[in-house]
């Protein structure tokens, strides 16, 4: 069986930060499409937000304006062993409501 290496994108989703309600609220509430080696979250809109990824804890900060990016590649283990970020995975925010839109991008191979 050939080795593919070609990168996809899963659909963008974005949050209006206006949304935000002091808990955690869901991004995409369905969750990843795909299992991601590569996640991004813009924070563009005028509120610092949290990050959650069980819904429950508090796991990343990103203050407005900025974004993170997590590339799980870069800590998979020797011998071929990949890290990604699960299929379904919901991504939460946590934060006061403000304006603008809090995005979430993601990135897999096939």
């Amino acid at each position: 069986m050939a080795v593919n290496s070609m990168v996809k994108a899963v659909r963008l989703s974005g949050f209006n930060a206006a949304g935000l309600t002091g808990g955690y609220d869901v991004i995409d509430a369905a969750g990843f499409s795909e299992a991601c080696f590569l996640i991004r979250i813009t924070n563009n809109s005028n509120v610092d937000v949290g990050v959650s990824y069980d819904g429950v804890n508090t796991h990343d900060f990103i203050p407005n304006g900025d974004r993170i990016d997590i590339n799980f590649q870069t800590n998979s283990q020797p011998s071929g062993k990949v890290a990604l970020m699960a299929k379904g995975t919901k991504v939460y925010l946590v934060g006061d409501p403000g304006v603008g839109f809090i995005w979430l991008a993601g990135y897999y191979q096939v």
